[in-house]
C-alpha cells in the first residue's frame, strides 16, 4: 500500500509540473463573443506569451496591466526571425489596435527583468 501511495504521489508531482512548466505559454481561445480575457504572474527572469492564429484584414485591440515594469512585445515568425508590429521597454500599461497584413500566429509578450514576481491582466478582443 506504501508504494502504491509514493507511486501515485510521484505521478501527481511529475503531471503538475509538466502542468506548470507549459504557463508561460497560453494558446488564444477565442469565445463566440471575440474576447479573451488571461491572468497570470510572470516570475522573475521569465516572461508570459499570449498566442493565436490571425488572418489578414483581422484587428485585435488589445490591453495590459502589469503590477510592475516589464518589456512588452507583439511578434510573428518568419523562419528563425522575429517580425515585431509593437514593442515597448519597461512598461506596466499598454493599449492599441494589432491591424493584421500578415496571416501568422501573432504572440503578445510580456518578460519580467525585475528581482520579483510581476501580476499580468491582458484583454484581448477582436
Amino acid at each position: 500500500m506504501k508504494r502504491i501511495r509514493t507511486c501515485c504521489a510521484l505521478a501527481a508531482a511529475t503531471l503538475s509540473g509538466a502542468a506548470l512548466g507549459a504557463t508561460h505559454i497560453v494558446d488564444i481561445a477565442w469565445p463566440p463573443d471575440g474576447r479573451f480575457a488571461h491572468m497570470a504572474q510572470i516570475a522573475s527572469g521569465k516572461f508570459v506569451e499570449v498566442c493565436g492564429k490571425l488572418a489578414v484584414g483581422e484587428g485585435v485591440r488589445w490591453s495590459f496591466t502589469t503590477s510592475a515594469p516589464v518589456d512588452f512585445n507583439i511578434h510573428y515568425h518568419v523562419g528563425k526571425e522575429a517580425v515585431f508590429p509593437a514593442r515597448q521597454t519597461q512598461v506596466t500599461s499598454g493599449r492599441d489596435t494589432l491591424n493584421v497584413a500578415v496571416a501568422q500566429d501573432y504572440c503578445w509578450m510580456w518578460t519580467n527583468k525585475g528581482g520579483a514576481p510581476v501580476s499580468l491582466t491582458v484583454e484581448l478582443a477582436r
